[in-house]
């Protein structure tokens, strides 16, 4: 990286690193929002809450792998800002061993006890049924899936994020014409939306290992030396993307539980529905923490303390404004934008009511996201791990329990924009801390 070229053309280096990081999130997250097209339209309301029932079995997926490899990251780009280049490469394959290892032993254990975990707490026959179709092929492509998204932490730490831009293009397009294929012409059914993420995650596997075998200017594949720190400072790292994810992951069972209890299944398809425009705001907002985040650990490696905090307040005027964006289409284009899943009545009247007042969790989310992604690359995983702990379980479970009981699905709308604001509370005490320690 070129510092002096980054401190001249700092809003311009963010969208340089960001913009192609953004465009890959949104292309992985059109993989579940074009499974869900063709779920609800091919399917039913039924397979698209089993598929929701589920997603704290990925979520759990992510937050082990994702912590590995976001920890395992900026340990070893802060090491190429110190010109540790030997060291930095250790750290990488180390962290793409102890990646694979865990999550492999993961699928294991969930391959074991799925029938039970659909047993226990899934009570519709029908939607039970295609929740075990679905997740018992799934835990044979989320090790893969995870994978993926780590080695495309190093692509762009190596200063090429358009690559891995590229391999998810590619990811994106065999898995819309297969779900095409599997869905529409063999009307495979649940099993085919899974065959379909199975094939595509498998083909964007096998171009990462041509990239760092043949084509990667930085990290290669090479003879592994296990260090004891080095895991231990990955996990410390990485912890507040590990609550970050796990606290979904409970927050989602949770979620699910109450929805059930309070609504019912068409409760839980509405609320999966929204989850999709929620999901593609994160993903882009990820997708601008991401871009900025080699920047950050490179700026804060070389001692830049003032650039990197310059880094992490642009980042956040971007993603304020695309915010306010995202919420004035939204309560626009509401009306129409249930019947694009499902015909039934009483769903998309729940997706209407619902998506004006989730929206407004789009005007502090970013701020949250960032925020806890700039504690991660100067090292600081406690702060960071506060803010994902306050937004992703303690504030948002407390949420979870109380409002959904006082006001039904009205309830369940406001959960995530009271958490999202109460925890921009805490983050701006955290900048101020920060603030003052790295004042020069």
């Amino acid at each position: 990286m070129d510092l002096e070229w980054i401190k001249e053309n700092a809003p311009r280096a963010i969208l340089k690193y960001a913009v192609p990081s953004i465009i890959a999130m949104i292309l992985t997250s059109s993989i579940t929002i074009v499974d869900g097209l063709f779920i609800g339209n091919y399917i039913g309301k039924e397979a698209i809450a089993a598929v929701n029932l589920g997603l704290p079995i990925l979520y759990l997926f992510l937050a082990v792998g994702i912590m590995f490899g976001v920890g395992g990251n900026a340990i070893a780009t802060r090491l190429l800002g110190s010109r540790k280049n030997e060291e930095s490469i250790a750290v990488f394959n180390q962290t793409i061993f102890t990646t694979i290892v865990t999550l492999i032993i993961l699928s294991l254990i969930f391959l074991l006890i799925l029938d039970n975990i659909a047993e226990l707490f899934i009570k519709d026959v029908l939607v039970r049924d295609f929740f075990y179709k679905y997740y018992f092929i799934m835990l044979f492509a989320y090790p893969l899936m995870v994978l993926n998204t780590n080695f495309g932490m190093f692509i762009r730490s190596e200063g090429r994020p358009e690559v891995f831009m590229l391999f998810t293009v590619i990811t994106i397009a065999v898995n819309v014409i297969l779900d095409y294929v599997f869905i529409a012409v063999t009307g495979s059914g649940i099993k085919g939306i899974a065959y379909a993420s199975v094939i595509s995650i498998i083909t964007g596997f096998l171009f990462m290992l041509i990239y760092f075998k043949l084509k990667s200017r930085v990290f290669k594949f090479s003879k592994l030396s296990l260090s004891k720190d080095v895991l231990a400072n990955s996990v410390f790292n990485g912890s507040s993307e590990l609550i970050g994810q796990l606290s979904m992951s409970i927050t989602m069972f949770a979620l699910n539980y109450v929805i059930l209890k309070e609504v019912g299944v068409s409760g839980v398809a509405a609320f999966t529905i929204v989850g999709y425009v929620s999901y593609i705001f994160s993903m882009i907002v990820i997708g601008f923490g991401q871009g900025a985040s080699p920047i950050i650990s490179y700026s804060f490696g070389a001692g830049e303390y003032e650039l990197s905090k310059r880094v992490r307040k642009i980042t956040i005027l971007y993603v304020l404004v695309f915010g306010l964006a995202t919420v004035a289409l939204l309560n626009l284009l509401s009306d129409g934008y249930s019947s694009m899943f499902v015909k039934n009545i009483t769903v998309q009247d729940l997706v209407g009511a619902g998506i004006p007042i989730y929206s407004i969790a789009f005007l502090f989310m970013g701020f949250n996201v960032i925020t806890s992604f700039y504690f991660t690359s100067i090292g600081a995983a406690k702060e960071s791990a506060a803010i994902s702990a306050s937004r992703g379980l303690v504030i948002l479970l407390i949420c979870i329990f109380i409002f959904p009981a006082l006001w039904g699905m009205t309830g369940v709308w406001l959960v995530a924009p009271v958490t999202e604001l109460l925890t921009v509370i805490l983050s701006l005490v955290f900048i101020l801390k920060d603030n003052r320690l790295h004042r020069i």
